[in-house]
């Protein structure tokens, strides 16, 4: 395949475009993704191309035009729906959880629901405690959501198609502070398998367990532990509902320790799901207790200092990972 770097928010678009294309049933729905192109320029270009009744521009009013979407999805058609921010689809909560997940099951299989919820989640700095908040595990506690949170380029695009194509919801989860990375991407058509992790680094002496952009911090922890003597295999899960369990499992077994860093508060996370299940199935395997690093357990506050006390960084995950390799 011909590679070319580009943006994530090009391959978000990109992903949009080529689906849109491909199948006229597919629209785009959201605040300002029409005339503004965007809000973080995801959808630039996208209402000249494909008209207003495909790129349409919503209401302040998250709630309805969730509903809209569901009703729209159970009719035929496959909507995406962006949400300027994860904090703002709070307000949808009881169409995504109440209608769109259980759709499926209440109608005895006679409504699918094709439909995609997409914008950024978690922490962008100075915004405030209450546009600060990561939803991956709060929507993975739902049967019947499918859930992906993506970290790169090449995986926003494989896997957003994926997730048009799919014929459940999908909560699709982006990073505001990383739509402008790049990253190798094909020139030719590839989707990604839903409910793959991605094994980035390989390392035989801890496993480090990440998603979104604490991937980052992942990697360059890993760099510097390397340094050190300390090779850690990262792992990228991309899908958080369905959980790839074997590809942690067989890290575990082969490092005998795990460290999973999540941007999340710690109570009720994605870490503690994936502690459940490595202690239930690989525990004669661990060396070490399993460790996690997350978010405090408080409202993120609007200040820096709260802000860098607040999340996750390489300092922390090193220092943390050494303790499992009680150096």
């Amino acid at each position: 395949m011909s590679m070319r770097k580009i943006a994530i928010r090009q391959a978000l678009r990109e992903a949009m475009n080529e689906e849109m294309r491909r199948d006229s049933n597919v629209f785009l729905m959201g605040e300002e993704v029409a005339e503004y192109n965007g809000a973080y320029k995801v959808s630039q270009g996208m209402l000249e191309e494909f008209g207003p009744k495909r790129v349409i521009d919503t209401p302040i009013s998250e709630l309805g035009f969730a509903g809209v979407g569901v009703g729209a999805a159970m009719n035929g058609v496959r909507p995406i729906v962006e949400f300027m921010t994860w904090n703002f689809a709070v307000l949808a909560f009881d169409q995504i959880v109440n209608g769109a997940a259980k759709m499926l099951s209440m109608t005895g299989g006679q409504f699918n629901c094709p439909i995609v919820f997409r914008g950024p989640s978690a922490s962008a700095g100075q915004l405030g405690a209450q546009h600060s908040q990561a939803f991956e595990s709060w929507m993975a506690n739902v049967p019947g959501l499918k859930v992906i949170s993506v970290s790169n380029a090449y995986d926003a695009k494989g896997l957003l198609k994926s997730a048009i194509r799919d014929n459940d919801p999908v909560c699709f989860f982006e990073s505001e502070v990383s739509y402008g990375e790049l990253g190798e991407v094909p020139e030719e058509e590839y989707l990604i398998p839903i409910g793959l992790a991605n094994v980035v680094r390989e390392g035989s002496d801890v496993t480090i367990v990440s998603f979104n952009k604490m991937m980052k911090v992942a990697i360059a922890a890993s760099e510097e532990l390397a340094k050190d003597g300390i090779e850690a295999e990262v792992i990228d899960l991309r899908t958080i509902r369905p959980l790839d369990h074997d590809t942690i499992i067989k890290s575990v077994k082969k490092t005998n320790r795990l460290v999973i860093l999540e941007e999340a508060w710690p109570f009720g996370s994605v870490c503690t799901e994936i502690t459940y299940r490595v202690q239930k199935d690989a525990f004669d395997f661990l060396d070490a207790p399993i460790r996690r690093v997350t978010t405090q357990d408080v409202s993120l506050g609007y200040a820096p200092t709260f802000v860098e006390a607040f999340m996750p960084n390489a300092e922390k995950l090193i220092k943390v990972v050494k303790e499992v390799m009680y150096r």
